[in-house]
């Protein structure tokens, strides 16, 4: 199982560098950092993931394409004062 502090040990960054990729860490003790994107995948996970079997890579990737869509036009979300993020965002700018 791989946990939070297994994605700092030098062995996954080997890895991850004769990959050809680039590692993108939040800053140490900065747990913050990722709340939004923890947020999304909290809601996919529960609203859509955990309540359907996907029999093939397609119907799965189609369906977090459509959550995608939901989560940003469609899902209103109280800490932004019930509006969805697009609206927020729009009214922000």
């Amino acid at each position: 199982m791989i946990v939070g502090f297994n994605y700092t040990s030098k062995i996954f960054g080997k890895m991850i560098r004769e990959a050809g990729m680039i590692q993108s860490m939040s800053r140490v003790g900065r747990c913050l950092d990722n709340a939004c994107i923890e947020g999304f995948f909290g809601a996919l996970k529960s609203e859509k993931y955990h309540l359907n079997r996907y029999e093939t890579f397609t119907e799965l990737k189609e369906d977090i394409e459509d959550h995608m869509y939901f989560y940003n036009h469609e899902r209103f979300q109280e800490n932004l004062n019930n509006l969805t993020p697009m609206e927020y965002r729009s009214k922000a700018a």
